[in-house]
């Protein structure tokens, strides 16, 4: 199976401590759906509030996330899924405003 990158975005400050009960909800019927679907979550992380974030631009630390938006990375996954297509069809079942889906870099073998 192939692994891919999640990348879910949502609103800023995108703070996980303060996620509302549907918020909540969206998550288990996604990781259920995900279980149909026959994907697997190798692994996966919430992440801090933007407002945490530090931006390094040509050696400088800036505080906030890298672009201004009006969403946010909020968390990502690496997901197994059989192909491209596959990934898309389970990623459009994650919760938030937008998912990025994304191929991780598997070295040739020699």
């Amino acid at each position: 199976m192939a692994k891919f990158a999640v990348l879910l975005y949502v609103p800023a400050p995108a703070n996980p401590l303060e996620l509302t009960p549907e918020e909540l909800e969206g998550h288990e019927k996604f990781g259920a759906k995900l279980g149909e679907l026959g994907g697997t979550i190798v692994d996966g992380h919430a992440l801090l509030s933007s407002t945490e974030a530090v931006t390094i631009r040509d050696g400088v630390a800036v505080d906030g996330p890298w672009g201004d938006g009006k969403e946010v990375v909020t968390g990502f996954m690496v997901l197994e899924a059989r192909d491209r297509d596959h990934a898309i069809e389970i990623a459009k079942h994650a919760p938030g405003a937008g998912v990025e889906v994304r191929p991780l870099f598997e070295p040739p073998a020699e």
